[in-house]
């Protein structure tokens, strides 16, 4: 699924209200599929490997582009396990792993640095297992979303359309009405958009 496809079904999708948004190359609309892939993490999580290069009495190192939350560690598990307490080289207790924040920047902190000899036994690799961000790419094979979950994403993405719409005419009421009696019915935006996004989260679930 390319971002081109992607941003064409959705323009499709919302019908007149896609003439609303109007940001070149169809930054609007990338925009909200950007919204819908991150969102979309919660019901369909990307589970992937990363891996910190460890230094000495150093405990912040810098996570992932795609990172949303920590997992788990393998160190100590792989590719080296750790000895038992029993053994002469046992490293004694080793870090846990926690994301923080410094200077704007996402970081995954240890609670105790790693001293060198744990270094030395276990090596450098801090493998771990995190949370990963859904992205859509104008490369077709760097999207993450699966086939089976277009629908889903495209819905969030009109959803996310509909907040806009809310938004942006929050000062005057807006009202979608049936064609020839002029009746509205219940197509306001912020109403489309919560039946939306309970259609989005009851499907996802």
């Amino acid at each position: 699924m390319s971002q081109a496809d992607l941003v064409a079904d959705l323009k499709s999708s919302l019908h007149d209200s896609a003439s609303v948004f109007t940001a070149e190359t169809d930054g609007d609309f990338k925009r909200m599929l950007d919204a819908s892939a991150l969102d979309l993490t919660r019901f369909r999580p990307r589970t992937l490997l990363g891996t910190l290069l460890l230094q000495a009495d150093q405990a912040e190192y810098a996570a992932p582009d795609d990172f949303v939350m920590y997992k788990s560690s393998l160190w100590g598990i792989a590719p080296i396990a750790a000895p038992k307490p029993w053994e002469r080289n046992y490293p004694g207790r080793l870090p846990d792993a926690f994301e923080t924040e410094v200077g704007g920047a996402r970081m995954i902190s240890l609670s105790v640095p790693p001293t060198a000899a744990q270094i030395a036994t276990l090596g450098n690799q801090f493998l771990f297992y995190y949370f990963a961000a859904h992205a859509v790419d104008a490369d077709a094979a760097k999207t993450t979303v699966k086939a089976a979950d277009r629908s889903l994403l495209l819905l969030r993405a009109q959803a996310e359309a509909m907040r806009e719409l809310a938004m942006r005419n929050i000062g005057k009421p807006v009202s979608v009405r049936d064609g020839m009696s002029g009746q509205p019915r219940n197509g306001t935006p912020s109403h489309l958009y919560t039946a939306l996004m309970e259609e989005y989260e009851r499907r996802a679930a």
